[in-house]
C-alpha cells in the first residue's frame, strides 16, 4: 500500500504511527535502516482496530526488545509493531501461577518470580529479550526452555482475532514451535514451584556468573547467531565455528566475539551487509569443514 493511502487509513492513531521511521536504535546490534510504518500499540483495542483496517494487506513484523534481531539497512516495506507499556504488566494469578504481558522482559519475569518465592524462572535472568520473543523461539539456556514453565498464551492474528492456546496444544522443539507465523503474542501464564527466595537468588547468581564468564556483555551483540545443530551432531555450534573459522575474521566493524565465537559483534559502525557477510562466511566455512549446515538463531528483518 502506498504511503499516502496508509497515512489516510491510519490517521486516527495519531503519534502512535510514524512513517519512514529509523530502526537503528531499536535493536541491540545498532544496525538497520527505516521501516515504511512504525506503530506503537497503545492497548489491545487499538491493536485490534489497526489490524482490521490493514486487513492483512501489509507485511507485519513484531519488534520486541530487539535483542535477537538483525535489521536490513534498506527500507522495510511493511509495518513494524512495538507493544507499549500496557503490554508490560505482570501479576500473580495464584500462589504458583504468574501472568505476564508479552512486552515484559525475561529478566523482569525472573525477578518477579523470585520475589514471590517461585522457582523455575531463574534461567530467564540470563536471556536478554521479552516474553513474546521468548515464546516465539522457545528461548532457553542452561538446560531450561520457555516450554518448561508455560501454561498458555493469549495471542491475536493479523486480522484482529484474539485466541487463547494451552501449552499442551503447542508442539515446542529446540528454538521453535508450530504456532502460525502471523500470531502476535499478547500475554502468557506460567507455573512455578514454591521455594525460598534466598535459594532462588543463589541459583540466579550462579547462572549469571556462568554467563558473564563465557559470554560477551554490555557490547553491540545480538546473542547466539546460530542454533546448535542437534539433529546433525552432538557438538555445540561454538565448537564447530572454533574448529572451522579464523576467529579474527571481520567484515568492516562486524567481527566474532573473543569471548564466545557464536556471538557476533558490531565494533562501531558495522552495516547489515557487513554482518551478513560474516554470517555467510562462517556458514560456508563450517559446511566445508564439517558437512554441517548451520541454521540462524537471530531473526532477520529485510
Amino acid at each position: 500500500m502506498e504511503i499516502e493511502k496508509l497515512k489516510n487509513l491510519l490517521n486516527e492513531f495519531g503519534d502512535n504511527v510514524k512513517f519512514n521511521h529509523d530502526l537503528k536504535k531499536k535493536n541491540w546490534f545498532n544496525i538497520g535502516g527505516k521501516t515504511k510504518v512504525f506503530y506503537k500499540a497503545e492497548n489491545l483495542k487499538e491493536l485490534i482496530n489497526i489490524l482490521k483496517k490493514l486487513d492483512n494487506k501489509e507485511k507485519i513484523f513484531i519488534l520486541g526488545a530487539g535483542s535477537n534481531t538483525l535489521i536490513s539497512d534498506e527500507l522495510f516495506d511493511g509495518i513494524v509493531i512495538k507493544l507499549s507499556k500496557n503490554f508490560n504488566n505482570i501479576s500473580l494469578h495464584s500462589e504458583d501461577i504468574i501472568i505476564a504481558g508479552s512486552a515484559v522482559l525475561d529478566k523482569s519475569l525472573s525477578d518477579f518470580a523470585m520475589k514471590n518465592n517461585l522457582s523455575g524462572f531463574e534461567f530467564l535472568s540470563c536471556i536478554p529479550g521479552s516474553i513474546g520473543g521468548g515464546i516465539k523461539m522457545n528461548a532457553g539456556c542452561f538446560g531450561k526452555e520457555f516450554k518448561d514453565i508455560l501454561i498458555s498464551i493469549q495471542a491475536i492474528d493479523k486480522v484482529g482475532n484474539v485466541i487463547t492456546i494451552p501449552s499442551k496444544d503447542i508442539n515446542f522443539e529446540y528454538r521453535k514451535n508450530n504456532l502460525p507465523e502471523d500470531l502476535i503474542f499478547l500475554s502468557a501464564s506460567f507455573k512455578g514451584v514454591k521455594s525460598k527466595d534466598d535459594k532462588i537468588l543463589d541459583n540466579m547468581n550462579k547462572l549469571k556468573n556462568e554467563k558473564e564468564k563465557n559470554q560477551p556483555t554490555k557490547i553491540k551483540t545480538s546473542g547466539s547467531t546460530f542454533k546448535n545443530p542437534i539433529s546433525q551432531t552432538n557438538k555445540k555450534v561454538w565448537e564447530l565455528i572454533k574448529d572451522s573459522v579464523p576467529l579474527n575474521k571481520s567484515f568492516g566493524d562486524a567481527c566474532i566475539s573473543e569471548k564466545h565465537c557464536n556471538f557476533f559483534v558490531n565494533k562501531g559502525e558495522a552495516s547489515f551487509e557487513d554482518m551478513m557477510k560474516l554470517i555467510d562466511f562462517v556458514t560456508k566455512n563450517v559446511l566445508e569443514n564439517t558437512g554441517i549446515s548451520l541454521e540462524k538463531e537471530i531473526k532477520i528483518l529485510k
